[in-house]
């Protein structure tokens, strides 16, 4: 009776075996390779006007999808729709996050229609090995002419800026 038991848990374990391998088969040809994935992925972005505080800037939501090294930089160069030279910001990344919002500064020149380009790069800690690149374009659907040139709030609690008080 033993070895009748025996060849049945044999037979068992055979076949959890040979289902496991099956499943471990199936999943290996599925996965995602984290080497195929590029560093960054770009979430979203766009042009935000505060008519509030007078501001207009625009900007972009970098996912970071496999590890980059310790303080790596990111760098982000917007056209500058005022015209001049590219708006550079540069962000540190690190490992407590894995999601980025980048925003350029202030400007002003801003186009309905008219695609504007940034180019954005991913250097190690010293800036001499590039990682990652790309560039992106994003277009207003409005001027900035509807956003003041002064400030119609001021302060965390919006109060009216004095200075419009005899506007």
């Amino acid at each position: 009776m033993a070895v009748r038991e025996d060849r049945i848990f044999e037979k068992v374990v055979a076949a959890a075996v040979a289902v496991a391998m099956v499943l471990f088969g199936i999943g290996w040809v599925t996965r995602d390779d984290p080497a195929e994935k590029p560093y960054i992925k770009i979430a979203g972005g766009g042009f935000i006007f505060n008519y509030r505080e007078a501001d207009v800037f625009y900007g972009f939501t970098a996912h970071v999808l496999k590890p980059v090294p310790i303080w790596a930089w990111l760098i982000a160069e917007f056209e500058d729709p005022g015209g001049g030279p590219p708006l550079t910001v540069e962000t540190r990344l690190h490992a407590r996050s894995v999601r980025y919002g980048v925003r350029s500064p202030s400007l002003r020149g801003v186009k309905a229609g008219k695609p504007y380009r940034v180019s954005i790069r991913l250097y190690d800690r010293t800036r001499t090995e590039l990682f990652w690149s790309g560039e992106r374009e994003y277009t207003s659907q409005i001027d900035d002419t509807v956003v003041p040139d002064k400030p119609l709030t001021i302060g965390p609690g919006y109060f009216p800026n004095p200075a419009l008080k005899g506007s």
